[in-house]
């Protein structure tokens, strides 16, 4: 029974490569759309102002890969290889350290999104309705991460059992 349900966890590999899939795919549109709006910007004069949204937005998508990258390694290396080579600044170790990388991407999105209504002419009345929306999000979510933030000492890694995997 217990190899059954160990094995259970192989499951996650779906899910980790389709969030790793679909990181890439948003990469490579985000950087394409960069790449027209320069081209635009370089070839039609576009205002600023247009530049800045479309750039925004491409951002946005770049950044909505990033977490789904994260998402995807740090899934696969809680459940299948935590000796999987990624930077140390991607390792995760723990749900804590998958929740910490998660929230610090989903501020920098929502500081992108903000910045784009901001600046976009169209969309000026939205502007302290997004802020504060924001500003409150982002407040919730730095209280949720002290809330929940465990102690760095009291932290246990599959290696602290010894050789036997879990």
């Amino acid at each position: 029974m217990n190899r059954i349900l160990a094995a259970t966890r192989y499951a996650v590999v779906v899910p980790a490569i389709a969030s790793i899939l679909g990181a890439l795919l948003l990469m490579v549109q985000g950087s394409i759309e960069m790449i027209q709006v320069i081209i635009d910007a370089a070839l039609n004069g576009t205002k600023l102002k247009i530049t800045i949204v479309d750039v925004l937005t491409a951002v946005d998508a770049i950044l909505l890969g990033t977490v789904l990258l994260v998402i995807g390694y740090g899934l696969y290396e809680l459940f299948i290889d935590e000796d999987l080579k990624v930077p140390v600044w991607l390792q995760v170790h723990d749900l804590d350290d998958l929740k910490s990388k998660l929230i610090g991407v989903v501020v920098a999105i929502i500081a992108v999104i903000f910045v784009g209504v901001f600046v976009d002419i169209n969309r000026s009345q939205d502007v302290i309705a997004f802020g504060v929306g924001a500003g409150a999000l982002v407040t919730g979510l730095a209280v949720f991460a002290f809330a929940t933030k465990k102690d760095p000492s009291m932290k246990v890694s599959r290696k602290d059992f010894g050789s036997k995997k879990l």
